[in-house]
């Protein structure tokens, strides 16, 4: 018998990832409220470039950061969800969502070091209203809990690609800021 070739199994766990449900399924709405709630972070531009942005910046500041700027966002992005979904208001949420991508940016590229509270309250102000949009958009039949772990895992994800991509180097990370606060520019400018 041939031995499989190691990236076989990379693939065939890769197409399951995509592989939809069938509807004579129970529980069908149930994983289809997690998948929007996971893809929902993943297809926005603003929320992508902020959670990554999260990642790099909470390296930049070093030390206890490295892990409490993205708890700290995680934590306050769930209460922005909460509040949407009790019928709560946060005005101004894409103005502030597209400001975030933007001042995030800016953060990096200047490499601007702030105090570990000051860093955790900043991506906590950010996230609630990145969290009050997910809330907003989570379909109708969609079940809260599940929809919020799938938005909150994405998160955690994106979060882990910008600390991975703080290896690239203090200068490749700086010259992304500068990218990701063009891109939160242009976001705030389209609204």
């Amino acid at each position: 018998m041939k031995p499989m070739k190691p990236a076989r199994p990379i693939v065939l766990a890769a197409l399951c990832l995509f592989a939809g449900t069938a509807s004579a399924h129970t529980g069908s709405q149930a994983l289809a409220g997690f998948t929007s709630g996971l893809t929902h972070p993943l297809l926005g531009p603003d929320h992508l470039l902020a959670m990554i942005a999260v990642g790099l910046w909470a390296v930049q500041q070093g030390g206890r950061a490295r892990w409490a700027v993205p708890a700290a966002f995680v934590a306050a992005m769930g209460l922005g969800g909460a509040l949407a979904w009790m019928g709560g208001e946060l005005p101004q949420a894409e103005t502030a969502i597209a400001l975030s991508v933007l001042a995030l940016g800016l953060l990096i590229a200047t490499r601007r070091q702030w105090t570990v509270p000051a860093g955790m309250a900043a991506a906590a102000i950010f996230a609630l209203f990145h969290g009050y949009a997910h809330g907003l958009e989570m379909p109708q039949a969609a079940a809260p809990a599940l929809y919020a772990l799938g938005f909150v895992l994405a998160t955690i994800f994106l979060h882990g690609v910008g600390i991975a991509g703080s290896l690239a180097g203090r200068r490749a990370v700086r010259v992304a800021g500068a990218g990701i606060a063009t891109a939160g520019l242009a976001l705030f400018f389209t609204l």
